[in-house]
């Protein structure tokens, strides 16, 4: 079958096991890496091309994975999500890749002169990918195309929670690209705890925060760089001079995307307590304009699978057994035999209650009433730095306080999510929202080392300083050149 050849149900073949250690998949790239360190632009531009080509060939195919391995996915919205992010990144990457690889010029003080200064951006090597399952392509071939951008070699290893997806991307990067440049590794926790273990140039991992701890643990055994991509509990600041119908919609759609399953979902919402209520009523109307049903709604995203599921309800159940009020939008069973859950408001959730400990990941949304902008951004404050911060408020004066009192991987103001769609924007977290960025330029410098070259010729100025100490000439300009007379 040929890399042109869009992958059906009917020819895709299960993925053999894999029988070559790990060490020696990233032994064979690097091997293959070191006979050609920095490939050229033309290289660069035929992989993500190259890249871009499968992606569209077995689109049909992709969308089919994702909805199998999600128990029901709506086709538009993995198109949103996992499609057009990536195939906006290329184009976007391939359009400015010429310029990102030139030299950038250096200035140099007198006293090293006569010499030019300059820094190149150099390959790293190999690079390991840790993918979740929430977004398997978006967060597996998103940072692939930026990877190859900087002239890099690849391993992937996919998530083994989405198996039909995981097991087509495996069969399409094989048929694209040659192993000893993208690799793609399947397999349980256990695989993935042996691949973070491997001396890669560098790791991008995208996935919880306990299991970030785990990752960077075992990368620092071989003072690996990484990048860590995590979550957290991305807060929402409701002030009262913004339509609370507007916010309310748009804080719905970004949660209900995916069933909240995304790593900068809306995790909780600070709103004026004279406003709660409108708020809750706004959102469950909007809600119900966009699902008129839950049960056996194909644009209704489902739970990924069992485990995640029972754990969304355990918050719920704790929630309630705590006290808190729950709202839903209507009493609708779910009998279609999916592990799709409607969006549940939980109002005066305490800290106590699991629901407001854990990155909640699902559609379930906690409302908190607050008395003032001030009190909202104590809150914020006394908790982990999240990966998003949104607020929603049109007062200029409002809109610099909280940036500047808050802490926050990226923000949006009057939006939820789509600063990450920016392709000119950097993406990542802070402190245990994560470290180090990527997307765009600094993806492309995340995944290059930039060389200091310094260069000089025949001539050397320098000679003025060298030893033996202490003659006039030399005394009087390193007086000058520290400040002195």
């Amino acid at each position: 079958m040929s890399a042109a050849e869009p992958i059906t149900s009917e020819n895709r073949k299960v993925t053999q096991q894999i029988t070559t250690p790990l060490q020696d998949l990233l032994a064979v790239q690097r091997k293959a890496f070191m006979k050609d360190p920095n490939p050229s632009y033309q290289e660069r531009v035929s992989r993500l091309k190259a890249l871009e080509k499968a992606l569209l060939t077995n689109k049909e195919a992709l969308l089919s994975a994702l909805d199998e391995d999600f128990g029901g996915r709506a086709k538009s919205e993995s198109l949103l999500t996992e499609f057009m992010p990536n195939l906006g990144n290329i184009h976007y990457t391939l359009k400015r890749l010429k310029k990102w690889m030139k030299p950038n010029k250096r200035k140099l003080s007198p006293q090293l002169l006569p010499a030019s200064a300059k820094v190149v951006y150099q390959p790293l090597g190999v690079v390991g990918i840790v993918v979740p399952f929430n977004y398997p392509l978006f967060l597996s071939l998103g940072p692939l195309l930026t990877i190859l951008a900087a002239g890099n070699r690849a391993m992937i290893k996919m998530s083994e929670f989405t198996p039909k997806t995981s097991e087509l991307v495996a069969k399409i990067i094989e048929q694209t690209f040659p192993s000893d440049l993208v690799t793609v590794v399947c397999g349980d926790a256990e695989v993935a705890t042996e691949f973070t273990s491997l001396p890669f140039d560098h790791i991008i991992f995208t996935g919880s925060t306990p299991v970030g701890h785990h990752v960077m643990r075992a990368a620092a055994q071989n003072l690996t760089p990484v990048t860590l991509e995590l979550g957290g509990k991305s807060p929402v600041i409701v002030d009262n001079d913004f339509p609370i119908q507007e916010a309310a919609e748009r804080i719905c759609y970004a949660k209900a995307l995916n069933a909240g399953q995304t790593c900068v979902a809306p995790d909780y919402i600070l709103v004026k307590n004279d406003q709660k209520a409108t708020f809750i009523e706004h959102y469950l109307k909007a809600f119900r304009k966009m699902y008129s049903k839950v049960n056996g709604n194909n644009d209704y995203t489902s739970i990924i699978n069992d485990r995640h599921h029972q754990r969304l309800l355990n918050l719920l159940d704790d929630a309630k057994a705590q006290g808190a009020t729950i709202h839903t939008p209507g009493n609708e069973a779910i009998n279609d035999g999916s592990r799709r859950i409607p969006i549940h408001l939980i109002e005066n959730p305490s800290d106590s209650m699991t629901v407001m400990q854990e990155e909640i990941f699902g559609p379930l949304l906690p409302v908190i009433g607050i008395d003032s902008l001030d009190e909202a951004i104590q809150f914020v404050q006394q908790r982990p730095r999240p990966l998003a911060l949104y607020y929603f408020g049109s007062n200029a004066k409002n809109q610099e306080t909280v940036l500047e009192q808050t802490h926050s991987g990226g923000v949006c103001i009057n939006e939820c999510l789509f600063h990450v769609a920016v392709e000119d924007m950097p993406f990542g977290g802070i402190g245990p929202s994560g470290m180090g960025h990527y997307h765009g330029y600094e993806g492309f410098q995340t995944f290059s080392k930039a060389k200091a070259v310094l260069t000089k010729g025949k001539l050397n100025s320098a000679k003025m300083i060298y030893p033996p100490y202490g003659g006039w000439l030399q005394e009087k300009m390193l007086a000058f050149l520290s400040g002195g007379k």
